[in-house]
């Protein structure tokens, strides 16, 4: 199994990404191709004293670089030469098994869509982070950024894009999938999420998904759902203000036991635990976020991730590369066209 790092994304390219690829290649084995500046990835690797890539490991050059401002629209004819550009066309000709990049979220969609291209069937390829919630498992946001305005067609396919991607990630026999909304009932939210909650009952009376109504964001975090259906613009704001109450929270309990000196003892006996906690929700310990609707995995990593962050994403983008996620969306995708018609 290949996977292809696009090694000059993100705020730490291309020292984390290069570090990240040489720990996942001694932690899981992975073939990694990293893509970019030839000279600058050689410099990374003297500069922490190592001569020779790992086993498996090579360098593809690029010698641009998709920059953080540049129109997503023309990132591909104008960054042809970017290690993101190249890194997406060497896994839509086979190069490679999965791609994985910290760069321009608008840019990697476009790339992927355009260069990779989409599941035959989806309209929008999507975002789907995954955190972990109260009850002990977790809960798939869909979209979390990609596609800032929808239609209720895109929610619809959200709701069915998601339900098979936790099927096939988490084991979960039948998910269930709730529409983000500012309260339960079905006459609650705009004419999108009025619209939506029709199509998505619709496809419960079908048999397509186990779809449980709306959800409020307060539910999110607690479990009441396996899949959030929302628009990018949502989903991006639900998600941030849940990592935002974390890091709060998280620095609450530090203050608290920084109080005295009984709290600090607190502290050591509790410590573990609180680790634990802290690693939960850190973003490094996931990786990344899949582009669902893509033909082959597409991971995007976060844009300030580290090489732990990236190391993560490559473990992430080796399972997604083993999943039939794909055989079986495209599958889920022809029952419901069959259905409508």
């Amino acid at each position: 199994m290949k996977i292809i790092l696009d090694a000059m994304g993100g705020d730490n390219a291309p020292e984390a990404p290069v570090l990240g690829a040489i720990e996942a290649a001694k932690a899981y084995g992975a073939e990694i191709t990293l893509v970019g500046r030839g000279e600058e990835i050689l410099g990374v690797l003297k500069k922490h004293g190592i001569d020779n890539l790992p086993q498996g490991m090579e360098i593809a050059n690029a010698d641009d670089v998709v920059d953080m401002h540049d129109d997503p629209a023309t990132v591909i004819h104008k960054r042809k030469n970017s290690s993101m550009v190249i890194g997406l066309r060497m896994l839509a000709n086979g190069e490679g098994d999965a791609f994985v990049s910290a760069g321009s979220t608008g840019a990697l969609l476009t790339g992927a869509t355009l260069i990779v291209k989409r599941v035959k069937g989806i309209r929008r390829a999507a975002m789907a982070p995954s955190m972990p919630v109260k009850t002990g498992g977790k809960v798939t946001i869909v979209d979390c950024g990609a596609n800032a305005e929808c239609t209720p067609e895109f929610l619809l396919q959200f709701g069915l894009v998601g339900s098979e991607y936790v099927k096939n990630t988490f084991g979960v026999t039948s998910p269930r999938v709730g529409l983000l909304n500012i309260g339960t009932e079905d006459s609650k939210g705009t004419q999108l999420q009025k619209d939506a909650y029709v199509l998505l009952e619709k496809a419960k009376e079908q048999g397509l998904i186990n779809f449980v109504g709306n959800v409020e964001a307060r539910a999110v975090p607690l479990g009441e759902v396996d899949v959030v259906v929302c628009d990018g613009f949502s989903g991006n704001v639900l998600i941030k203000s849940i990592e935002g109450t974390a890091m709060f929270m998280g620095s609450l309990m530090k203050k608290m036991f920084k109080k005295n000196l009984f709290s600090k003892l607190g502290y050591l006996l509790c410590k573990s635990g609180v680790t634990e906690l802290v690693s939960l929700l850190d973003y490094r310990t996931i990786g990344g976020t899949q582009f669902l609707g893509i033909k082959k995995p597409v991971i995007k990593a976060h844009g300030s991730s580290d090489a732990l962050a990236f190391q993560n994403a490559i473990k992430q983008a080796m399972e997604a590369a083993k999943s039939d996620f794909t055989a079986q969306l495209e599958q889920s995708l022809r029952a419901m066209k069959e259905t409508a018609e």
